[in-house]
């Protein structure tokens, strides 16, 4: 492999050059496999960058028992693993809808079932959204932008901005309103 030299280095290797290569050839697989194991785009974005973060960290403690390839996906799913478990993920639900039931160890697939209903109707309501609208939206509750940085990108005032950003957001919460009266169910707060 391209990679076996990684298990005599000690030091003095270029990490960000070796990162780089490790990135462009498994970057992919440490993405697929951490989105196989959490079902979730945004925590495999997050993982696979925590992981690449490690590897940076941790090139030199690489001792070549296994090969790159299975020592990165190992990372990733140690990383997975820590996320999946950790005290901020239990409690932290989307659009703080759910809250977990401490009396249960999985889920129910009726759970399951409809949380992912209604992830699909907020997505689905997220992308009838106009674009200026949704893609703010998305900025910042996907990929965290800040103001500035939203602004920044999209070349326009902070003011729009922030305008934009409370119209997305309203819009989605009448929608989501719409929808809990229209089906009898409780109001989205």
């Amino acid at each position: 492999m391209r990679f076996d030299y990684l298990k005599h280095v000690t030091g003095g290797l270029d990490r960000h050059a070796v990162l780089n290569e490790l990135m462009a050839a498994y970057g992919r697989d440490v993405w697929n496999y951490a989105f196989f194991y959490t079902r979730s785009r945004e925590m495999a974005d997050d993982i696979s960058q925590d992981v690449f973060v490690k590897v940076y960290q941790q090139l030199y403690e690489f001792r070549g028992q296994s090969s790159i390839k299975t020592w990165l996906l190992a990372i990733t799913r140690n990383t997975a693993r820590d996320v999946l478990r950790s005290a901020w993920f239990r409690r932290v639900s989307l659009f703080g809808v759910f809250r977990p039931d401490s009396q249960q160890t999985s889920p129910s697939a009726e759970r399951e079932s409809f949380e992912k209903l209604v992830t699909e109707e907020i997505w689905g309501t997220v992308l009838k959204l106009p674009q200026k609208l949704r893609e703010v939206l998305l900025l910042n509750s996907h990929y965290g932008l800040s103001m500035q940085e939203m602004a920044d990108m999209l070349q326009v005032s902070i003011g729009t901005v922030k305008s934009r950003l409370h119209r997305a957001r309203a819009a989605v919460n009448r929608s989501l309103a719409k929808e809990a009266q229209l089906t009898g169910e409780e109001e989205w707060t």
